[in-house]
């Protein structure tokens, strides 16, 4: 058995017509963690989600969940995970106790050891129990699918794209449910296009573009990687023109407030502060702005474009 919750080793996959979806990929995903899966669009990452749930057939390498082999032990690999897809689909004429029931039912789960309204209960749908699904909001549909998902009490759940178009209220529901699960030992697998979700919700992150992997580290690792600082400094008069220094790698003047943008490689707050007041001006007031995942997620995604 690996401590891994997924270990992905030299995944490739070709598809018909010669295109590259996925080119040499390896990582695990460790246990107990809430693991980030990010990359534009066309990156790869819903090709990989395919190969884990058995929907596509990979061209080279290997994958395991949960320590079982998805080629040699493809039933106990998927017994391991629950997915919950970009696109919404159960069939609408079933109320979502019986779409969990049948769920469960497929995947062998014994009717004692079922927990259909127990589910739907944690995601706040119990009352919709005996409603069509067909008739419920874009909202709680996608919350049904979460509950689908862990029918079968799976120690990984795969989140691919889960609050694309939903609002703000339901995506804080089902980040703390996230969180909830994560804290009673499940494993999360999480792909967004919300980058400060990300940035909040994960411990570890990998990116992957055009196929290939081109970072897989802890989440404030990755942050830290984020060479450009920004001050914003305000000075006791008014600025004719913008002060110069070598350390400066852009500035801009407006008013009594200066924005610069300096290197941390580079140089230090202190250094920048000097190379204003060399030039006569008072400081009153400074301001940071700290990098963040989206500036770290464009600088490494536009490095493996070139």
């Amino acid at each position: 058995m690996t401590d891994a919750a997924i270990a992905i080793s030299g995944l490739s996959k070709t598809y018909a017509g010669g295109k590259r979806a996925l080119d040499d990929v390896s990582f695990d995903v460790p246990r107990g963690q809430i693991f980030g899966l990010l990359g534009p669009n066309g990156a790869g990452k819903s090709t990989l989600i395919n190969i884990l749930a058995g929907l596509v057939n990979k061209t080279s390498g290997t994958a395991s969940i949960w320590g079982f082999d998805i080629d040699a032990h493809p039933r106990n690999a998927k017994a391991a995970i629950g997915i919950v897809n970009q696109e919404i689909l159960f069939d609408p004429f079933f109320t979502p106790i019986e779409t969990l029931e049948i769920q469960a039912g497929l995947y062998g789960v014994p009717k004692a050891k079922r927990r259909s309204l127990e589910l739907l209960r944690a995601v706040h749908l119990e009352d919709k129990a005996n409603a069509y699904a067909r008739t419920l909001s874009g909202g709680m549909k996608r919350r049904l699918m979460v509950a689908k998902a862990l029918v079968h009490t799976p120690p990984v759940l795969v989140l691919d794209e889960p609050t694309a178009g939903v609002d703000i209220e339901l995506r804080q529901q089902l980040w703390a449910y996230v969180r909830e699960l994560n804290a009673g030992g499940v494993t999360v697998v999480l792909t967004t296009h919300y980058l400060e979700e990300a940035e909040q919700l994960c411990d570890r992150i990998a990116i992957i573009n055009h196929g290939r992997l081109v970072a897989n580290e802890p989440t404030r690792e990755l942050v830290g990687r984020a060479q450009e600082k920004v001050v914003e400094v305000t000075v006791d008069r008014d600025l004719s023109t913008a002060p110069a220094a070598s350390c400066f790698e852009k500035v801009e003047a407006a008013g009594r407030v200066l924005t610069i943008t300096y290197r941390k490689d580079v140089a230090n707050a202190g250094e920048v502060l000097a190379a204003v007041t060399r030039d006569g001006y008072g400081i009153v007031d400074v301001s940071t702005k700290e990098p963040d995942l989206e500036d770290v997620f464009l600088s490494l995604t536009r490095a493996s474009n070139g």
